[in-house]
């Protein structure tokens, strides 16, 4: 076989799959949602704030094509990665939690403000699916990345929690929740990086 050919199917191999899905998934869901932000005009005085919002408020605004286009995108990216992730891992503590981000993520964009009761349920799923990915991961990393996991699920399910008591510690309910949000993605985007790297080979013993 050609090196050309080899370096072709090592690219394609079940785990970099997963980590170039998770990648492209949350970054372009980080990239419109700023776009969102940005394009989401209200008259005063109902502009969007991202301190006073709901990260969801831009599902039902001016910018809902983008957002929950872009979720649903990412909810979809995330569930075939987690096909590719299962077959690399055979992890079912990682698996389940990102298949119900991957679910969760798909039911915000289909499911926006505008369904009542079954929209925070769906985030929710969200939430809790992200926070504990972080979380289980550390069975599949190593340092530094296995504890910075747990360190930025911790604090996303902390978050989560103070957003639910309507604790906002003066960042506002929009603040509280991207506190949910941004840490998980921070994690995620590192987490799908070291998937595409290529593994180390082994050191032949001596």
């Amino acid at each position: 076989m050609r090196p050309d050919a080899v370096a072709g199917a090592m690219f394609y191999d079940d785990r970099r799959m997963t980590g170039v899905l998770l990648f492209v998934g949350i970054a372009q869901f980080l990239v419109f949602l700023v776009v969102a932000e940005a394009v989401d005009y209200r008259p005063p005085p109902d502009t969007y704030n991202v301190g006073t919002n709901f990260i969801s408020d831009l599902g039902v605004g001016t910018a809902a094509p983008i957002f929950n286009g872009s979720i649903v995108v990412l909810g979809l990216f995330v569930l075939v990665g987690t096909y590719f992730a299962n077959r690399t891992f055979h992890d079912w503590f990682l698996t389940i939690p990102l298949l119900l981000a991957g679910f969760g993520a798909i039911g915000v964009g289909v499911f926006t403000e505008n369904f009542g009761a079954i929209h925070p349920v769906v985030s929710l799923i969200t939430f809790l699916g992200t926070g504990f990915s972080a979380i289980t991961a550390y069975r599949i990393t190593r340092p530094p990345l296995s504890y910075i996991g747990v360190l930025m699920g911790v604090l996303s399910l902390l978050a989560l929690a103070l957003f639910a008591a309507r604790v906002t510690l003066g960042i506002g309910v929009g603040g509280m929740e991207r506190m949910i949000v941004l840490p998980v993605i921070a994690w995620a985007l590192a987490f799908g990086g070291s998937l595409m790297a290529p593994v180390p080979a082994a050191t032949p013993a001596p």
